[in-house]
């Protein structure tokens, strides 16, 4: 009986799944024209004035050539509707704002989010789907700055620092590294790409985290992925790890389908595996690369409820408000690189050699942070 909500929402995938084998041209929406009409000059509005103000202040701080460079300043509103078995109904909201200054010297980014991941708890705590890539919680919001170093991760590292406070009384100053590589591996398809970040707020104290992502595309629509996370905080003093492998498939040139599996332990010299996971994640861009939505159905086995199975199902909504409004045409990779796009993990696969590698527009699987998916 319990098991209904899961099945349903696997039976959906799999028939959109068949139903978008071929991708077909369209105008990029499903919403009906009432809604556009609306929708569509607010959303304008909204993202001429972040792209306004970006370069505004980047002509400020930095050169003459701030209305010529391409600017990756977004904002991005989230709301996500969680059901889990045994825990009943939960609802989340989310705001992220990444303003880009990529003319000045030191090459700054302001970023203020609602998500931190050194604030999302224990691997444990989180929910299934957040093991696998970012998720938008909006336990705390930071204030910082990032200065980038500006090298290729496939030549050598890419470093960037930030300073910066979260939002709370008395006011909450971190410091956090992050450093990014990717490496191709011979002449095969395999890359290896790892994640790596230090950081240190009043409050929390250190923690430390790792992510090696070892994968290869299958073919022109499928995408294998081995992920290994390690994370330690302070906080909790416990050193944990999480292994997932998952596949990746591009539906059409507006939905993807991930399916997953996961692990996760604590511990390395007394292993304790404390929650297992299987997943599977629908993404569709539902109008011109402005809405998305995931719908996420998940099964569960934690320690904490002896591994009895415990079904669950995630619903959240994306709006991004990005400059180049007029710029709405895809790329033959079908949906942007923003944020946690399944289709643009998959579409990144054996052409990562930057964060433009699909599209010149938004941030890649950066902080995505994952533990994503910055």
């Amino acid at each position: 009986m319990h098991k209904t909500p899961l099945l349903g929402a696997l039976l959906v995938a799999s028939s959109l799944a068949h139903g978008q084998q071929a991708p077909t041209e369209d105008d990029g929406s499903d919403l009906p024209e009432w809604t556009v009409e609306k929708i569509d000059p607010w959303h304008d509005n909204v993202s001429r004035w972040v792209t306004n103000t970006s370069r505004s202040i980047d002509g400020f701080f930095g050169t003459d050539d701030y209305r010529a460079v391409n600017n990756e300043s977004y904002l991005r509103l989230t709301q996500e509707f969680e059901y889990m078995q045994r825990e009943g109904f939960d609802s989340d909201t989310g705001i992220r704002f990444k303003l880009d200054l990529p003319t000045t010297k030191e090459r700054l980014r302001l970023i203020i989010e609602s998500d931190p991941e050194e604030t999302r708890g224990t691997l444990a705590d989180a929910p299934a789907e957040r093991i696998l890539r970012d998720r938008n919680v909006s336990s705390s919001s930071i204030i910082g700055l990032s200065q980038f170093g500006g090298n290729d991760k496939t030549l050598a590292w890419e470093t960037r620092a930030g300073a910066g406070v979260k939002f709370r009384f008395p006011l909450d100053p971190y410091v956090r590294l992050t450093a990014e590589r990717l490496w191709g591996l011979g002449e095969g398809p395999w890359q290896l790409e790892s994640y790596n970040r230090a950081s240190w707020f009043n409050s929390d104290g250190y923690s430390v985290r790792t992510r090696w992502d070892f994968g290869r595309p299958l073919d022109e629509a499928r995408h294998l992925r081995f992920i290994s996370n390690v994370q330690w905080r302070e906080e909790y003093d416990t050193l944990e790890f999480a292994q997932s492998v998952e596949l990746n498939r591009i539906l059409s040139e507006r939905s993807a389908l991930r399916y997953a599996a996961a692990a996760v332990g604590t511990s390395f010299s007394r292993p304790r595996m404390n929650d297992y996971v299987v997943l599977a994640q629908y993404r569709r861009d539902l109008h011109k690369d402005i809405i998305f939505v995931d719908v996420v159905p998940e099964l569960r086995f934690t320690r904490e409820h002896d591994f009895d199975p415990r079904v669950g199902i995630t619903l959240q909504f994306e709006m991004y408000f990005r400059g180049e409004v007029t710029n709405r045409r895809r790329t033959s990779a079908g949906l942007d690189n923003l944020g946690s796009s399944v289709a643009r993990d998959i579409a990144l696969a054996g052409r990562r050699a930057g964060p433009q590698g699909v599209v010149a527009r938004g941030p890649a699987l950066q902080e995505s942070d994952y533990p994503a998916h910055h």
